[in-house]
């Protein structure tokens, strides 16, 4: 995977031993997929006015080893698959070269009434160019 931010692990996101707690991974993993759409010129506020939402719908995790208190991580991000109605993302999250999360999280589109939509083709293109 190419795309990735970085990111610092604070006191909130951990347990009181100083390891991260494992629901605070779906934040940083959220902070992935938005930023990744964002360098592909993806304005996500946008589409959620225009009525055009993003939940999540499916979510898998593999938890590996421990990120702690101070860490700094790397969240990578890519498209695995885009349907007619859904975007599959393939995430891991890195500290080093240590592999310490493997999720896949998979987005539906839908309009404001939570109908299902196609995936808009403008998002479509520019979620498949290569960067």
């Amino acid at each position: 995977m190419k795309f990735y931010i970085e990111s610092k692990i604070y006191y909130h996101d951990t347990d009181s031993g100083g390891v991260v707690y494992y629901a605070s991974y779906l934040e940083h993993l959220e902070e992935g997929r938005t930023e990744f759409c964002r360098s592909k010129g993806i304005d996500l506020v946008k589409y959620n006015n225009d009525g055009i939402l993003f939940p999540i719908v499916h979510l898998e995790m593999d938890y590996k080893q421990p990120a702690r208190y101070g860490d700094v991580i790397r969240i990578f991000t890519r498209v695995e698959k885009i349907g007619n109605a859904s975007i599959e993302f393939a995430q891991e999250i890195r500290k080093d070269d240590a592999a310490l999360v493997m999720a896949k999280t998979v987005w539906a589109c839908v309009n404001k009434d939570l109908k299902p939509r196609r995936v808009p083709e403008e998002m479509r293109q520019r979620l498949e160019a290569k960067q």
